[in-house]
């Protein structure tokens, strides 16, 4: 079967729909591709060996949000990546985040470290007082149960901060 692709855009990406016609890709189709690549990359890879790729996925799932969301990367034993949850949505500048929630996803997925994760939509990857003091009550809550928190990251546009190379944590 040939398809006469002369009238759409040289550089559109293409899906096919259900009945198998070809049609011009919406850029929400395109993003959530990308992002669910980029997880499956991700998922059941150990962070350690493949820390680009955990970091490609951050970004691209959240350094173009207009809101700040705040993460858990839930990890097993050999710190392979068990699941990406998105946990609390705030505002502009801020997420209300609750430990006890946190500390019951950790729970609930039998993980055995986390790394917690949040945006700065501003696009200022320096760590705030406040999430110095979230992250120090977090790690406490979550030693109380056995898990380990190896790392926190920022996202702010291009740019992933963390608290582990900056001495944070």
């Amino acid at each position: 079967m040939s398809h006469d692709f002369s009238s759409f855009n040289s550089f559109a990406l293409f899906v096919r729909d259900v009945t198998g016609t070809y049609r011009e890709a919406q850029t929400d189709e395109v993003l959530q591709a990308a992002q669910s690549m980029l997880l499956s990359r991700v998922r059941n890879t150990e962070v350690f060996t493949s820390p680009q790729a955990v970091r490609d996925f951050l970004r691209v799932r959240l350094s173009a949000l207009e809101h700040e969301i705040f993460a858990v990367l839930h990890l097993d034993a050999q710190n392979r990546v068990l699941e990406y949850v998105e946990m609390f949505r705030g505002t502009v500048s801020q997420t209300s985040v609750y430990p006890r929630e946190v500390v019951k996803e950790s729970l609930a997925r039998n993980s055995a470290a986390v790394i917690l994760v949040h945006n700065h939509p501003s696009g200022a990857a320096q760590p705030s007082r406040a999430d110095e003091a979230l992250t120090q009550t977090l790690k406490a809550a979550l030693s109380l149960v056995d898990v380990r928190v190896l790392d926190h990251l920022i996202v702010a546009g291009a740019d992933v901060v963390s608290f582990a190379e900056m001495g944070l944590l």
